[in-house]
């Protein structure tokens, strides 16, 4: 077995540890999701936290680690007797990204089940998690099937494991731990809300710490129980120190007037529901009890708000966490004083900003970005527009150069536009697919282990073989040939590949906002359908791959944002980069359908005949039968109409902006349809 790293030789990460360790003292905290670039350390700090947590009791033999001195009177391994029970270590139990689902709740064996009666189940993951730490590295990448297998047992404290009538309950309550890199996409709101606490990670800055890290990484690499034994008096100092905050948390006040900031603070952030104002009285006590404290002062709460509210702030994915940390001082100032008789705070009026209980600091929490103040409205913003290419007035002095970057307009809920026939990529919300959730729509023999019985057809394969098979009595006799996988149908993500026009005559500062609002309306809607997207633009005499095929969707808005416009429309350049991009993308993940989403007003210029290149060019796409939109940008009295001829090349759908909306009356976007040869 490999030496973990030890906890407290992590260099820096003072967030990072402290909330780690404030759920080892009080697990009802509810858990600890570790957002950060990679390389800074935070699998390595997860992992070595369970190395401090103490040992637990367990009553011998059983699969689920029942305490013996309250076993679970439903645990399948029951019933069990009260007793002294046998000691031993926590269990870091680690979810791989792609685990089946049985892999995580267990498995029942459903041929015994219906043959013998008999409940042979075989426990998963969330047993082997029960009363310890179950650590999901990538959590943001776990299939939303397993996220709301997840939820329910954070919800409950238990797992379920139902097959057809036969069901196994058994008691599943972890603390959970995640890792993610925001730059492959962000979580579910639900399954952000279920962590208590919420650190952002970065890499220092400072060659003197840097220099550190690679000279404990190097020694521990070189003789990992050697440099383990160097820090083990530090260690078993941490560990004591766990050991006495949990007895002595249940003794720690929790006053009014912590309670009236507590709250005070989550209404002026306006987090929604309750819990956020629940999980900050319990990380506010714990911090106390770390600091050897039985009163709860206003530094506790302010550091608890710091850990607790950022990812609970956030009003859409492209919100970035963090804290308004001056408005936080306000706020506590503001209840300490209307409650003078709560002697339990600082004594000075202004909380000390680098006041964590073990010194570490207060930097749970992020300043918003500083608005730009360059907004559309720049130096040019009251000059008179010029006539640029096609007709489309562009500000004065430019030309058809490079215009400076527009903001896009507030986005707006789409149309569903999805891929047609029958797929069978990732699970998602966007296309028809057979997946293992959804709808029943048939049977067949089973691939492999039966994960869903159709019992119906079961039953029916069964029946002729009873006289043959000698059955006496009322039970049905069933072999393994017998069983049928039920097929089910339900929804995938696609890969949804933005191709944007950039040029000149897209350049008009009105209409480039427009634009740009409805793509960040649609990434909007990639994000809540769980998409992959990827983004080209075209413009001058060639097109660029801004964002390769990603699963963040912030990170697409953020490079739609800086678009800058000017130039040509090299429209068959930016088809012919898409069509590379759904090439390298195609041999990368097979299963997973694209759809194009061709933005322009396909007025192809540059070079010899480019409409008819761009033409060329699209027929690669309907060739391919790959699926396609194309959203009409063209504006103004004049309309050539060529976005739609472009459409019917491509064989795909064309939509003006006005339609793309969902609440729109001008017309209905359905499914998109390819064109019969």
């Amino acid at each position: 077995m490999t030496t973990p790293f030890p906890f407290t030789a992590v260099v820096g990460q003072d967030d990072l540890r402290l909330a780690l360790l404030l759920n080892a003292v009080s697990p009802a905290v509810g858990g600890v999701l570790v957002r950060g670039e990679k390389g800074t350390a935070k699998s390595t700090a997860v992992r070595a936290l369970s190395a401090l947590l103490p040992e637990v009791a367990v009553v011998p033999g059983c699969r689920f680690s029942c305490d013996p001195s309250s076993p679970d009177p439903a645990c399948p391994d029951g019933p069990h007797e009260t007793g002294p029970g046998a000691q031993r270590p926590a269990r870091m139990v680690e979810l791989p990204v792609g685990a089946s689902e049985d892999r995580l709740v267990g498995a029942l064996d459903i041929e015994r089940a219906l043959a013998e009666g008999v409940k042979a189940f075989e426990p998963g993951l969330l047993a082997d998690a029960h009363r310890g730490i179950l650590y999901v590295d990538e959590v943001n990448l776990l299939h939303d099937h397993l996220v709301d297998l997840l939820l329910d047992a954070a919800a409950m404290g238990a797992s379920y494991v139902e097959r057809e009538g036969v069901s196994v309950r058994h008691a599943a309550k972890f603390l959970l731990v995640g890792t993610m890199n925001p730059e492959e996409g962000e979580l579910r709101p639900q399954l952000l809300d279920r962590f208590g606490l919420t650190v952002e990670v970065a890499a220092s800055r400072e060659p003197d710490q840097r220099v550190e890290v690679v000279r404990r990484r190097l020694a521990y690499d070189d003789d990992p129980d050697g440099f383990t034994v160097r820090w083990a008096d530090e260690e078993s100092a941490v560990r004591q120190q766990i050991v006495a905050a949990r007895k002595l948390l249940p003794s720690v006040r929790l006053g009014d007037g912590a309670l009236r900031q507590i709250a005070a603070t989550c209404a002026a952030f306006e987090v929604d529901g309750m819990r956020a104002d629940i999980v900050m009285a319990r990380t506010a006590t714990a911090l106390a009890a770390w600091a050897g404290r039985t009163d709860v002062l206003a530094e506790d709460v302010r550091q608890a708000a710091l850990l607790a509210l950022p990812h609970r702030r956030r009003r859409n994915p492209f919100d970035a966490p963090g804290l308004d940390e001056n408005k936080l001082d306000e706020t506590l100032e503001e209840f300490a004083e209307q409650e003078p008789e709560q002697g339990h705070g600082p004594e000075d009026d202004d909380p000390d900003p680098d006041g964590g209980p073990d010194g570490s600091g207060g930097g749970g929490g992020q300043q918003p970005p500083e608005s730009d103040s360059d907004g559309p409205e720049g130096d040019d913003a009251g000059a008179q527009p010029e006539a640029g290419e096609g007709g489309e007035p562009q500000p004065s002095g430019t030309g058809s150069g490079e215009q400076q970057p527009v903001r896009a307009s507030e986005p707006f809920r789409t149309k569903v536009l999805s891929v047609p026939g029958l797929g069978e990529g990732a699970a998602g919300r966007r296309s028809r697919a057979r997946t293992e959730h959804g709808r029943t729509t048939g049977a067949r023999r089973p691939q492999g282990a039966l994960t869903k019985l159709h019992l119906a057809a079961t039953i029916q394969a069964a029946a002729p073989h009873q006289l043959a098979r000698g059955r006496a009595g009322r039970g049905l006799v069933v072999r393994r040939d017998d069983l049928r996988q039920a097929t089910r149908e339900g929804r995938e993500g696609n890969l949804v590949l933005f191709v944007v026009d950039a040029s000149g005559s897209m350049a008009a500062r009105q209409r480039m906002s427009a634009v740009k609002g409805a793509v960040l309306s649609l990434l909007l809607d990639a994000y809540q359908r769980r998409d992959k997207v990827g983004l080209v633009t075209f413009r001058g005499s060639a097109a660029d791959v801004a964002l390769p095929p990603t699963s963040s969707v912030d990170a697409a808005a953020v490079r739609l944002e800086s678009l800058p416009t000017g130039g040509r429309t090299p429209i068959a350049a930016g088809l012919l980069k898409a069509h590379d991009v759904l090439r390298v993308e195609r041999l990368r993940d097979p299963a997973r359908r694209a759809l194009v989403v061709l933005v322009t007003d396909g007025r192809a210029t540059g070079g010899p005949e480019p409409v008819a290149l761009a033409g060329r060019a699209a027929r690669l796409f309907a060739a391919d039968g790959v699926a396609s939109v194309v959203v009409d940008c063209e504006s103004g009295p004049v309309r050539l109409g060529l976005a739609g001829q472009l459409a019917g090349e491509l064989e795909g759908t064309a939509v003006t902006l006005d339609e793309l909306r969902a609440d729109s009356i001008v017309g209905l976007v359905k499914d998109v349809q390819r064109r019969a040869a």
